[in-house]
């Protein structure tokens, strides 16, 4: 970053590069707006006790230029301790009102928040599958934390002191003027200081703030990546790579944190000058006012004060827009979310049958780079297809194109002669379902984090689906089906995470079934007993597993060799063996040899 970088403003991020989209301006104040008059009583009310709070607060600069005026003409013990009990008395109420107006302010602010949450969590939800995969979760993550953080402190803080500052701004310069316009004339010479300097702020400051988010969101990503792929780093001797990732990932966040703590090193000193200007000028020209017979001392007094008195809600309202600043571009980098563009646009046609074929599909994750070539696949209902071959193959994304995840950049994918893709969301889950190696338990009860995938399930069901995954081990909770786990609650081991995802697939029920290394994490002979039991349970529904433990393959009705974005073998176990061709050295290597291949084949 070069010193001149305040000047020219952060480097701009083209719309196109962007995954998740940031919402414009004009969206964030529509947003606002909408906000604002969703609780139009609880407003009124709010800015009606800070007005009274303000109106309190002005009573006793105007009675203390008066007492100035009675003092210097001579009065008695009686009037000053009046006009102090009058100025003690209105002291007391603005404090009992103030009181009362942040924290109705609170109340309401946390209500605007709590509908903002909610909002966001629906729109995160409503995100296009195929684009949370392409996001990957840095982003997405520092959006639904930082950002989310950041608002909040907004609108917990920053709103409601904005609020009272323009209140109390409006109320002091209206008594300000009712004292006399010529001695309120003085205090404008901060103006063109404040206006000048607030305006070059608030210019830079959202583009600034927007790139600081986004700085923070590769930190994020960078290091998720590195912790969740720890043992690939260490394996493949990646830690110099990641480390230098990490650190260009935070010079990028400090260039960031520097652009906009530069701003505000220009713009505080600048605001800091306007204050003090306008109380230097009253007096001064009110002197001269009182001097020329232009005003009186009670003018002068009370005007002093009043301008002294502007300079805490200008001070707050200057100070807060910073926070405000922030707070805005969070809201635009979360409501951004729902702009992100539908990758399906659902038809009212609906599948006949549910057979499932792929036409010369192939799918790019970046343009110009296909993964998949020209693949052709009829999966037969009921069967149980096997999918394998080596890592970076294609299994993984043929096994998200199958479950309606992604979209064929070319060819066709279509069940029952309806275009996969093209189902609304709520008819493919019922259609085809994907179970991959990460799982999440999500913090609730067990009977939560299982009817999720249908609510309506009986007690029965969920025994069922349970007993046909082997989670034997729910039975001998605390609480059993009631027991929580999760963040606070009783944690699952990564064995147990799986079946609970198994368990969940079992009560959807759909028709066709993918497994992504979906029992991975246990191990072998444990892994190979489940699978069979499910096959059990799952009879006559269509299951697509990609695996490396090649004994799933062996059980399978047929086998799908994936090599380098293609299906070069396709066929039963037995028949691929004969063939000789790569399963058949898969096979091989994976049992040591074909002596040792025969005899683990007729123990199967």
């Amino acid at each position: 970053m070069t010193e001149d970088t305040v000047a020219d403003g952060p480097p701009r991020i083209p719309a196109h590069d962007r995954i998740l989209p940031v919402a414009t301006p004009a969206q964030v104040r529509a947003y606002a707006r909408r906000l604002t008059v969703a609780y139009p009583g609880q407003l009124a009310l709010a800015l009606s006790l800070h007005g009274l709070a303000a109106v309190s607060g002005l009573v006793a600069p105007r009675l203390l230029g008066e007492l100035v005026e009675d003092v210097r003409h001579g009065t008695s013990h009686w009037t000053v301790d009046r006009i102090a009990l009058t100025i003690a008395v209105f002291i007391v109420a603005q404090g009992v009102l103030m009181r009362y107006a942040v924290y109705v302010s609170a109340r309401l602010g946390e209500k605007v928040l709590a509908r903002l949450r909610e909002e966001f969590v629906d729109r995160v939800l409503e995100l296009p599958l195929s684009t949370v995969e392409r996001a990957g979760t840095g982003d997405l993550i520092t959006r639904t934390s930082r950002d989310v953080d950041v608002l909040s402190r907004s609108v917990r803080h920053a709103v409601p002191e904005t609020l009272i500052a323009i209140v109390t701004g409006a109320f002091a310069v209206g008594a300000l003027l009712l004292v006399g316009p010529l001695t309120a004339l003085p205090c404008l010479v901060g103006v063109p200081l404040l206006w000048g300097g607030t305006k070059w702020y608030l210019a830079r400051a959202r583009a600034g703030y927007l790139w600081e988010n986004a700085a923070w969101g590769s930190v994020t990503a960078g290091l998720t990546e590195t912790v969740e792929g720890a043992r690939t780093v260490e394996a493949l001797r990646l830690e110099d790579r990641r480390v230098a990732r990490t650190n260009t990932d935070i010079a990028g966040a400090w260039a960031a944190e520097r652009y906009t703590l530069g701003l505000r090193t220009v713009w505080f000193p600048m605001v800091e000058v306007g204050y003090v200007l306008p109380v230097v000028a009253t007096l001064l020209v009110g002197g001269l006012l009182y001097i020329w017979g232009l005003a009186s001392l009670a003018q002068v007094t009370a005007a002093t004060l009043y301008v002294q008195q502007l300079i805490d809600p200008l001070d707050r309202l200057l100070s807060w827009i910073d926070e405000l600043q922030v707070g805005g571009a969070s809201l635009a980098r979360l409501l951004g979310v729902s702009e992100a563009r539908a990758d399906r646009t659902p038809t009212t046609a609906r599948p006949a049958g549910e057979r499932i074929v792929l036409d010369d599909v192939r799918y790019a994750y970046r343009a110009g780079h296909d993964v998949l070539h020209g693949v052709d696949l009829r999966l037969r209902p009921g069967e149980r297809l096997a999918m394998v071959g080596p890592s970076g193959a294609g299994k993984s994304t043929l096994g998200r194109l199958i479950a309606g995840i992604l979209r064929p950049r070319t060819g066709s994918l279509k069940v029952g002669g309806v275009p996969l893709a093209d189902l609304p969301l709520e008819d493919l889950r019922g259609h085809v379902a994907l179970v991959t190696q990460e799982h999440h338990v999500f913090k609730g009860t067990v009977r939560d984090n299982l009817l999720m995938a249908r609510p309506e399930a009986t007690e029965e069901e969920a025994a069922t689906a349970l007993a046909a995954v082997e989670a034997d081990w729910v039975a001998e909770l605390p609480d059993g089906l009631d027991t929580q786990v999760g963040t606070g609650g009783l944690a699952l081991s990564p064995a147990q995470a799986q079946q609970l995802a198994l368990a969940r697939l079992v009560l959807a029920d759909p028709h066709t079934l993918v497994l992504d290394e979906a029992t991975s994490l246990l191990d072998p002979r444990a892994a190979r007993h489940l699978e069979r039991t499910l096959s059990a349970v799952l009879a006559g529904r269509t299951v697509v597993a990609i695996a490396h433990r090649l004994h799933t393959a062996h059980d399978a009705d047929r086998v799908a060799v994936v090599e380098d974005g293609r299906i070069t073998e396709l066929g039963r176990h037995e028949e691929l063996i004969a063939a000789r061709g790569s399963y058949a050295a898969l096979w091989e290597s994976w049992h040591g040899g074909p002596a040792e291949r025969n005899a683990v084949t007729r123990e199967a």
